[in-house]
């Protein structure tokens, strides 16, 4: 079975601007052991907002790796989103609850409730 993580918009944000060495870790240890990352399409919106040119180079890097999978918001996925709260946090719900993986977050409480496992970053 094809484990993996699911990263939300602070996760991204974290790695892409040096503010987490657990998710920079996370990162690099997913490329060497091939674990996928799936990263939500409103998640790195999210993130790009939020960042500046620096980190945005950093995101760029890690949209290009090979373990990175985007989760698109197609027609369906909207639906489904729209469904579970219609934000880029529920897209990112969504994908974890989807694939059964855990969510890495470093806002773990925006989450409460939600039937997801959380990996929330240190």
């Amino acid at each position: 079975m094809i484990g993996g993580r699911v990263l939300d918009s602070s996760a991204l944000a974290a790695f892409a601007a040096q503010r987490s060495v657990y998710a920079t870790a996370l990162v690099w240890t997913a490329v060497e052991e091939s674990i996928v990352l799936v990263l939500p399409s409103t998640a790195v919106a999210g993130a790009w907002w939020e960042l500046d040119e620096g980190g945005r180079c950093v995101l760029e890097v890690l949209l290009r790796l090979p373990v990175a999978v985007v989760d698109p918001l197609d027609l369906d996925r909207a639906r489904i989103v729209g469904e579970r709260g219609g934000d880029r946090h529920a897209h990112a719900a969504v994908c974890a609850s989807d694939r059964g993986w855990p969510l890495v977050t470093a806002d773990a409480e925006r989450y409460r409730g939600r039937p997801i496992d959380l990996e929330p970053l240190p």
